[in-house]
């Protein structure tokens, strides 16, 4: 499974492609950070982004996409820029119908260093560490969106079986009330 995996920004974007292997193992394929000036307007920061997104979807197709859900920050403006680039990610994939997940921060750090509370710092020498490479990705950007791909190899299958397992256990669970609901009808006449 190919992913590529987004730490969304508007000043830094990290962007990555990790492939998964046999067991837990996952190899890093590329990873790159977009940078867009404060000065420039957000729209043409979001579309640098857009274009960006674009260009990894075509050149590496990769099979899903894992980008990391934003939450409120303390400065509203960088939590509205954030959420802003994740949404143009979004949609680049899926104007492609390629999956979009989103994984926590915790999620991630849990997933990486075995914390959900783990630091910038311990992410990427987990990242670093895991992936085999020579020197730690820099920066922190290009680490957190590697930290996000591999999380959802992962993570996201198991993720994906229990939500549809949950889906089947509420269809069979509306069909029981659907025949309960019948059975008191009948019961009860005309």
């Amino acid at each position: 499974m190919r992913v590529m995996g987004v730490d969304p920004g508007l000043t830094r974007c990290g962007i990555a492609l990790v492939e998964s292997g046999a067991g837990r193992t996952v190899t890093a394929l590329d990873v790159d950070v977009v940078r867009t000036p404060a000065s420039m307007e957000l729209a043409e920061r979001l579309l640098l982004v857009h274009r960006a997104a674009e260009h990894w979807l075509e050149t590496h197709r990769p099979d899903v996409v894992a980008v990391e859900r934003v939450f409120a920050q303390r400065q509203v403006s960088t939590a509205m820029g954030t959420a802003q680039a994740a949404g143009v990610i979004a949609l680049a994939a899926a104007q492609r119908e390629i999956p979009v997940r989103f994984h926590t921060p915790s999620e991630v750090k849990a997933a990486v260093t075995g914390s959900g509370r783990a630091d910038k710092a311990q992410v990427t020498m987990m990242v670093t560490r895991i992936l085999g490479m020579q020197q730690a990705p820099r920066p922190a950007d290009a680490a957190d969106a590697l930290a996000l791909a591999i999380c959802h190899c992962w993570r996201g299958p198991v993720n994906e079986r229990m939500e549809a397992a949950a889906a089947k256990a509420r269809a069979a669970q509306d069909a029981h009330r659907r025949r309960l609901e019948l059975a008191r009808r009948k019961a009860v006449g005309p």
